[in-house]
Order: structure tokens, then sequence, then C-alpha cells
């Protein structure tokens, strides 16, 4: 679990994000979504430590990541997995090598223990028969498999995915987010995806921070999403006619359903023999 409290960050006079408070939970993807400009992604790199919060505590099972020494960050940095919106692959290494260098940098693993590990994720992701290839000889998507893989390969706690569905067809991202949403589960790691995919938000959306100029502006999972009334959400996830139509059937059927429940609570209470 990682706790944001009482978070603010500014660059000078200008305040990005502002009294930050949000829990992400572990073994949930967790999706930080709103507008570009909205300070999502700053406040992913707060949690990560690519930036020192100007005030404010993030709490890495309640080990304060923010007052950690830089040595102490380093350590802490091990137990993270992350995924970046290219997949930041090295060209010169084929696809076993790459997802191996955290195990030949980190680990203390020996060489076959290190390729049996890196093997073990790429057959996670479905790639163990391109372990050979390089990045150039392979799709995008399947080069954001192969980021997971090495994204996991470590055994992380916490893993952090800034727009893995970046670039992707929609066929695709729905392989990536499917992907990341079982892996979570299996390893019961806390997940936080940043993300302006309104796919990713209502497919994999178990704890939804919303966030609206620098403020979390609402919080939930991806069935309340639906039933939300505050307008800022509802401007940015139903901006496309078929979602705002997807919206308005699915509190029709709502409505109707809390009807029937009424209607059937009264006829209950009309026969009932000790009424």
């Amino acid at each position: 679990m990682i706790e944001v409290r009482n978070l603010t960050k500014s660059f000078g006079d200008k305040v990005v994000l502002d009294n930050i408070n949000v829990t992400f939970e572990t073994g949930k993807t967790n999706l930080i979504s709103g507008q570009s400009g909205s300070g999502k992604t700053v406040l992913m790199k707060n949690l990560v430590g690519l930036l020192q919060p100007t005030s404010g505590e993030v709490l890495y099972d309640d080990r304060d990541f923010t007052r950690m020494s830089k040595k102490e960050k380093v350590l802490m940095r091990r137990e993270m997995g992350m995924i970046f919106q290219s997949a930041a692959l090295f060209d010169s290494l084929n696809v076993l090598e790459n997802v191996m260098f955290p195990l030949d940098m980190f680990s203390t693993m020996n060489y076959r223990e290190r390729v049996k590990r890196a093997q073990e994720c790429l057959d996670r992701v479905n790639l163990i028969e391109a372990q050979q290839k390089y990045p150039g000889e392979i799709s995008g998507g399947m080069q954001k498999r192969v980021a997971i893989a090495r994204a996991i390969v470590m055994n992380p706690k916490y893993l952090f995915c800034d727009e893995p569905n970046s670039g992707l067809d929609p066929k695709t991202s729905l392989v990536i987010d499917e992907l990341l949403s079982g892996i979570t589960k299996d390893y019961n790691m806390t997940t936080i995806i940043n993300t302006h995919d309104m796919n990713s938000v209502m497919g994999i959306g178990e704890n939804i921070c919303f966030i609206y100029q620098g403020h979390k502006e609402w919080q939930g999972n991806k069935d309340e999403v639906m039933i939300s009334t505050n307008e800022k959400l509802n401007d940015l996830v139903f901006a496309s006619d078929l979602f705002r139509k997807v919206k308005e059937v699915e509190l029709e059927e709502a409505k109707n359903r809390s009807e029937e429940r009424r209607v059937g609570k009264e006829c209950r209470s009309r026969w009932s023999p000790y009424h």
C-alpha cells in the first residue's frame, strides 16, 4: 500500500499539486487519471522520487519515502518496477537480455538463475518464443510486454506504469490492460497506472484517483464512475458520444432496478401475514 498525505508540489509561485490525500491499495490496479496538464505526471514523479514534494508525505507501507536518505531511497527503488511511456528497451540487447538487465545489475543470482527468472517473466507475458529477437524486430505491443516482463523480473512490491497504452491500437491496449491487471493479482503488487485512456479507466479501474488542476477531484472505482455526478469527471470520461450514451443507459437501468426493488418491497410488505 502507498499512502499520500497532504502532498503539495510547487514550482516557484505556481502550485501544481495542492494538498493531495490518496491511498493506493495492494492487489488492485490503481489509476491516476486527468486531463493533460492536470498534475497527474507530477504526482507520479513525486511518488517515485524523481521530484521532491514541497510538503507532505509518501508512505510505502508506513515508510516515509520523502524522509529517506539517498542510500535508503536506492534500496527502496529495488522494490519498485517501472514501465515507461515508450518501452525504453535497449536496441543492442535481445529480448531476453533486456529482461535480464535488472538482474545483471542488482541481483546476486548466477547466470543460469538469471536466465531462468527472465524466461519465467517472458512466459508470463506470452513472449518466450521471442526471447532471441531484438526490439526492432517486434511490434510496439510486444515491446510493451517485454517492458512489463523486465519491470516484474525483480519481484517488485510496487509497479509504476506511465501511459502504458500510449501509441497502441485499442485491441493491443486491451491486452496490456488485462496483463497488468492479472500480474497485479498474481504477485499481489501495488500497481499505479498513470493514464488518460478512458478504456483503461472503465476496464481495469479498481481504484481511480481523478486529478483536476492540481486537486484530487474524485476517487472511486470503474462502477462508481458510471453513476458519478461529478461534472469535471464526466466531462473527461464521457467526452465521446459513445461513452455518454453508455452512461445514459446505465443510469436508466440503475433507476429501473431501484424502482423494481421498491415495488418488490412494497408487495412483500402488503402480503406479509404480520402486516
